[in-house]
């Protein structure tokens, strides 16, 4: 019991949503936070470790103001988890196709300075990671058990592919940096996974 209250939310918040179920395919980089393989070949997270760097996140993401911060989103699983974010924190977010050098290319219209740079999976945003890479902004990634880890600075081992995975990730890291900037968080859960 007492293992549990050092957790973000309850284990069953976490086991509901599936937030530890990954894939069949395992990178050399994900083992390390893998749990067991189930029979059908899917792998397993380890629970403690999705919470351990979800605190790692919500510490990095304090230290940056909103307009500093750039999420990048292009799986449509995530865009309702992604635009609530968003909306509760002020954090700027591309739901949707990245549009290549607005980190890099000062003549675009659309560009702009970013200091941190989360993205929802590296496989489908590697051109925002390039992009950051370029400028030299640090990297926060949500890996499955089929994403590499190359350029990242901090990984969050997690199921990136479910909605209420993602609504569950993102209502933590709402939650948790709003707290540490000592503003108030009102959003449920639901208004990060529900559907419309």
């Amino acid at each position: 019991m007492a293992e549990q209250e050092q957790l973000l939310v309850p284990l069953d918040d976490y086991l509901k949503v599936g937030i530890h179920i990954g894939t069949k395919f395992r990178t050399k980089y994900m083992e390390q936070f893998i749990y067991k393989v189930r029979s059908d070949g899917l792998s397993v997270l380890n629970v403690k470790s999705i919470d351990s760097r979800l605190g790692n996140a919500v510490n990095l993401i304090s230290q940056f103001e909103p307009e500093d911060i750039l999420l990048v989103c292009r799986r449509e699983n995530g865009w309702k988890a992604a635009k609530a974010f968003s909306k509760a924190t002020g954090i700027r977010v591309f739901a949707g196709r990245y549009p290549p050098g607005i980190l890099t290319n000062t003549n675009l219209e659309n560009f702009f300075e970013t200091k941190l740079l989360m993205v929802v999976d590296p496989w489908s945003e590697k051109n925002a990671i390039r992009d950051a890479i370029k400028v030299g902004v640090p990297v926060l990634a949500l890996c499955d058990t089929n994403n590499e880890s190359n350029n990242l600075d901090l990984v969050i081992p997690c199921n990136n592919k479910g909605k209420k995975s993602l609504g569950l990730i993102f209502w933590i890291l709402a939650r948790d940096y709003l707290k540490n900037k000592k503003k108030d968080f009102k959003s449920k859960i639901e208004d990060f996974t529900d559907e419309e």
